[in-house]
């Protein structure tokens, strides 16, 4: 009994003392809001026909389906030109900004509501890949995503470098931007705009009471107990949301490959055999033709791809399979976006799988990524290039909003 007990002490602190894996929340940070953003650019020439006035899901029709479903969207607080083109510009700064890394917590909020908005607004415009980026937005918001590779994580290395000279490192840009989103959210809620659903109502407005909760306890806190308190809150969600996106990964993997095995078409071979034919999956004919000739490849990727997404949720248990799985099951989806020309779908599955990733591997990929700037920066390659860490105080270093 007292093992047990002991056992469960040292899960309970390791899961309220640290945000557990922050270079893999980091990697999903950048994947997902990189597909958006990618996404958001290619479709900049189209993006009225998708989303705005001029597609063929009309805003009355789109009215009307959210006066029954409640689906949040902010394109549906007024149908005019302008206020589509300021939500798309709006989607594709947090995406850019949520990229790089600053102000996390802030982008996080501003992103989801950048993917609902449009993603609600036209529900047919996807290939899959849509549904994932749907979800994974929301859980983006719980994460502390931006300790490490980010503007947010470089600021508090600033902070710190300040603090220990003895100077006092004020945060100005986080309460002017707070201030600013909450004159937004009281407005819009004022006007009645946020009707409906209550979840992403209640979501935003508890984003913006914890952001400014936290820069009041580490602005005028004279004991320590406040703050912590408050960072034991956001580890025990930023690992309570790792633990969902994974659980999302193994369901979504798990559901697919055992419909799979329900399917006829999936036992004969026809299900790969005949999207390398169709053109709206055939961006390199000849390619799809190559690979449909020989039914021994066909055999493969079949029975391969059914056997992988049955067997990846199992083995979590051991560390060696499961990265090779990883491995193969990024191929195959790096393959998926060559072949059947479904690139952003494969991008969010990447993204979603990259959460799987070994931490001493993405040591080694921020590593090559320093040794690759400094070449792009004609500078003269660091052999011993520092690795950005992760902080590992549970109390804040400056007064100023989290990262």
């Amino acid at each position: 009994m007292n093992r047990f007990t002991l056992s469960v002490s040292a899960a309970i602190g390791r899961v309220t003392e640290s945000a557990l894996g922050p270079y893999q929340s980091a990697v999903i940070r950048i994947g997902f809001s990189a597909t958006w953003l990618l996404f958001l650019l290619r479709e900049f020439p189209h993006r009225e026909e998708l989303y705005g006035p001029d597609g063929p899901w009309s805003w009355e029709l789109a009215r009307q389906l959210i006066d029954n479903n409640g689906a949040f969207t902010a394109l549906m607080w007024s149908d005019g030109r302008g206020w589509f083109e300021a939500v798309y510009a709006l989607a594709v700064l947090a995406g850019a900004l949520l990229l790089v890394g600053w102000r996390t917590r802030t982008m996080s909020v501003l992103f989801m509501v950048g993917v609902l908005s449009l993603q609600n607004r036209s529900v047919f415009m996807g290939d899959g890949g849509d549904n994932v980026l749907h979800l994974m937005s929301i859980y983006l918001v719980f994460t502390r995503c931006g300790r490490v590779w980010s503007l947010d994580a470089r600021r508090t290395r600033r902070a710190d470098e300040a603090r220990a000279r003895g100077e006092r490192f004020t945060d100005r840009v986080g309460p002017a931007l707070w201030a600013v989103l909450g004159f937004a959210l009281v407005t819009v809620t004022a006007a009645g705009r946020l009707d409906g659903d209550w979840t992403i109502p209640a979501l935003l407005w508890a984003a913006w009471v914890a952001q400014g909760l936290w820069w009041a306890v580490g602005r005028s806190a004279k004991s320590a107990e406040p703050r912590i308190l408050l960072d034991v809150i956001g580890n025990v969600l930023h690992n309570g949301a790792l633990v969902v996106i994974m659980a999302e990964a193994c369901l979504i993997y798990a559901t697919a490959g055992w419909y799979k095995i329900q399917g006829s078409r999936w036992q004969d071979g026809t299900a790969v055999y005949y999207p390398l034919h169709l053109d709206y999956f055939s961006p390199w004919p000849a390619l799809g033709d190559l690979l449909s000739s020989s039914g021994t490849m066909v055999m493969l990727v079949t029975y391969g791809t059914v056997i992988v997404q049955v067997a990846f949720p199992f083995t979590l248990f051991n560390r060696r399979v499961k990265n090779v799985l990883l491995a193969v099951m990024m191929t195959e989806h790096a393959a998926i976006a060559l072949v059947l020309g479904l690139p952003f779908f494969s991008l969010a599955m990447i993204a979603t799988d990259a959460v799987f990733l070994p931490t001493p591997f993405l040591h080694r990929l921020g590593g090559w990524a320093l040794r690759a700037r400094d070449l792009v920066l004609s500078r003269a390659p660091r052999k011993d290039a520092p690795r950005p860490q992760a902080p590992e105080s549970p109390e804040p270093t400056h007064v100023g909003f989290p990262a």
